[in-house]
């Protein structure tokens, strides 16, 4: 019986004839089906990989807090550092720019971070001409 529908079918094919309309309405829904399983299956790989991602920049976040504690407390340890100002980060090393423009790039740093100003630690300010 297969090869009587498929015969019929090639012949309608090569004979120009359309499909009938509950034929074409079954090409469809099967074909928006197979796109909406398609879609689902789609979404269901993002939503995972997206949680995967999540769970490893959590993973990195809290790795280093605690990798920086033990790097922290070696070096206080093995030398004493010379004394600096209370909440201070350390020097800045300030190339080609005004004291004051140095001073205002940090707070805004710091600003746009929501960070205290206290818990960034800048290394050197170079105006860029």
């Amino acid at each position: 019986m297969n090869e009587e529908v498929v015969a019929t079918a090639v012949q309608n094919a090569a004979s120009g004839t359309m499909l009938g309309f509950g034929d074409a309405l079954m090409d469809a829904i099967l074909g928006y089906l197979v796109v909406f399983i398609g879609l689902t299956l789609l979404m269901f790989v993002v939503i995972i990989a997206g949680k995967i991602m999540v769970s490893k920049a959590k993973e990195k976040k809290t790795a280093a807090p605690a990798a920086a504690q033990v790097s922290a407390a070696a070096p206080a340890a093995a030398a004493a550092p010379k004394e600096k100002a209370p909440g201070s980060a350390g020097e800045v090393k300030i190339y080609d720019t005004d004291p004051r423009d140095a001073a205002m790039i940090m707070a805004i740093v710091a600003d746009k971070l929501h960070k205290p100003l206290n818990e960034l630690r800048f290394v050197s300010i170079k105006e860029v001409k």
